[in-house]
């Protein structure tokens, strides 16, 4: 027997149309969630909280769209020519592992420890699983706290978009 898993001829040398359904997904659930979220009566202006879901939404169609158009008339995306990346390389799943493991932990820590807190930790084991060894425990850990703490102030007081603050925000 061949081949387990077969390419049917059609599709072989267009994997370039995963990204099209991928992006065509993306925008249909970014249209729905658009079209079905509940408007604020005290909009004001032309320009409500539909206005850029729809058009980001729209756009990632259109894009869609017009990239499987280019694939299947026999365009094709130009291969990896950066100089500072070796192609016969394997990819470094440790980093990707330790990158996803750090989301995962700020996703399952925001509500609890608040944002500052679990923030430091995401901008701190970030630096850490990139590379950040020289260091990591003592420069490192003060500009991802002075980092977490700009942008939930940035963010919850100056835009209006309110953060978990956690026990740490509880206590000043």
């Amino acid at each position: 027997m061949s081949e387990a898993r077969t390419i049917p001829s059609f599709l072989r040398g267009r994997s370039e149309l995963g990204v099209c359904a991928l992006l065509l997904a993306v925008g249909v659930l970014v249209l729905t969630d658009a079209l079905t979220m509940d408007t604020v009566a005290s909009v004001r202006g032309p320009v409500g909280p539909r206005t850029v879901p729809l058009v980001v939404g729209g756009a990632l169609l259109l894009v869609a769209v017009l990239l499987a158009v280019d694939v299947l008339r026999g365009g094709r995306g130009e291969a990896e020519g950066g100089e500072d990346v070796d192609l016969t390389e394997p990819g470094d799943w440790r980093t990707v592992a330790l990158l996803a493991g750090v989301f995962l932990a700020f996703a399952a820590l925001i509500e609890p420890l608040g944002f500052p807190l679990a923030g430091a930790l995401l901008f701190w084991g970030s630096a850490y699983a990139l590379g950040s060894r020289q260091h990591a425990l003592t420069r490192d850990p003060l500009i991802a706290a002075g980092l977490s703490l700009v942008t939930y102030v940035v963010f919850d007081t100056l835009l209006g978009v309110p953060l978990p603050g956690g026990p740490l925000m509880e206590v000043i």
